[in-house]
């Protein structure tokens, strides 16, 4: 599928760019890994966390007897910089055209809004996160309503309901705040999801400073720190998770010599769709999907257990895949 991306957004001096930065950095340890096209500055691939790969990874060297595990690919999810926004965007204060058509572009709209207390970086506009997501929210809104007014006038009164409202896309709130608030994150998801009007998991607590600091370090330096704010997984590490709930996107995963691999696909998908991830030619020769599920391949001790203990079975193009699904696609020549 097309890579599928957020917009992260912000009033300036919210925490974005320092954001962002270690979004980067994690996007450069995972390409130093495996072979990346070039990305542009503004954008950002990281992938998205998943244990299952590295047990499938281990499960897969014991069946097949190999000397070392194969290489793990994870699911990716592409983050891009808009440019910060202003009271006013809408009427294109600022840089506000060129925040509002980059915006248009994306998935899905992740608001960082400001809940550190460093007086030091100056607030420019930022208030508190209520009112830094309110600002942009109405800013977005109001655009919305300039788009329709603009159709309707060249359609005599007419506008489709197909426009690209940004009401209409998915959104993710950062609540950028102080180290020290990281421990009592889910109170503050809580107290804020209320505040904003929006769901408890909309809502991902961060400190961009400590990602900044994070993406630094070496990954058992990283465990290391992590383990000491009693977190177990990083800030990015969750937004990346989240994003990909919030896009409605699961991962099903094949299991081989070659590679273990996570591949992204929509919820509800036919295994018939998600051949086609791994090649278009597998939709056309598509003869059927046999599907493990990761548990059952597991504790199999991989493909040869699982089919000696009935746990491998046939599905047909219809088959609606499920987040976990171990699968290897039989196709003609």
């Amino acid at each position: 599928m097309s890579k599928l991306s957020v917009g992260i957004v912000g009033l300036p001096n919210v925490g974005k760019s320092t954001l962002f930065n270690a979004l980067l950095k994690k996007q450069q340890a995972y390409v130093a890994n495996f072979p990346f096209a070039t990305i542009e500055p503004n954008i950002g691939v990281v992938p998205v966390h998943d244990a299952r790969l590295h047990e499938l990874a281990r499960v897969v060297k014991e069946s097949e007897s190999m000397d070392h595990n194969p290489p793990v690919i994870p699911a990716t999810i592409q983050f891009v910089d808009i440019a910060g926004l202003i009271a006013g965007a809408h009427k294109g204060e600022g840089l506000g055209n060129k925040f509002l058509s980059h915006i248009r572009e994306v998935d899905a709209i992740c608001h960082v809004v400001r809940a550190f207390s460093d007086e030091d970086t100056i607030r420019e506009g930022s208030v508190d996160p209520k009112s830094d997501f309110e600002i942009v929210k109405t800013e977005l809104d109001l655009a919305d309503y300039e788009m329709v007014e603009k159709v309707k006038e060249k359609n005599k009164g007419v506008a489709p309901d197909d426009l690209p409202f940004f009401s209409k896309k998915p959104i993710l709130v950062v609540l950028n705040v102080d180290e020290g608030d990281l421990g009592t994150s889910s109170t503050l998801a809580e107290k804020y999801a209320d505040e904003l009007n929006v769901g408890k998991d909309q809502i991902v607590v961060i400190s961009a400073k400590t990602e900044a600091e994070l993406a630094s370090l070496s990954e058992g330096e990283q465990k290391e720190y992590l383990s000491d704010l009693g977190a177990k997984e990083s800030g990015l590490e969750r937004l990346a998770k989240k994003a990909f709930a919030t896009l409605g996107l699961i991962t099903f995963l094949t299991a081989g010599e070659k590679e273990v691999r996570a591949w992204t696909i929509r919820v509800g998908s036919t295994a018939l769709s998600a051949s086609g991830e791994i090649h278009t030619d597998f939709m056309d020769k598509f003869i059927k999907a046999e599907v493990v599920t990761f548990e059952d391949f597991v504790a199999n001790g991989g493909w040869k257990g699982a089919r000696e203990a009935g746990k491998a079975r046939l599905e047909g193009r219809d088959y609606i895949v499920q987040d976990g699904d171990v699968i290897d696609f039989k196709v003609g020549t």
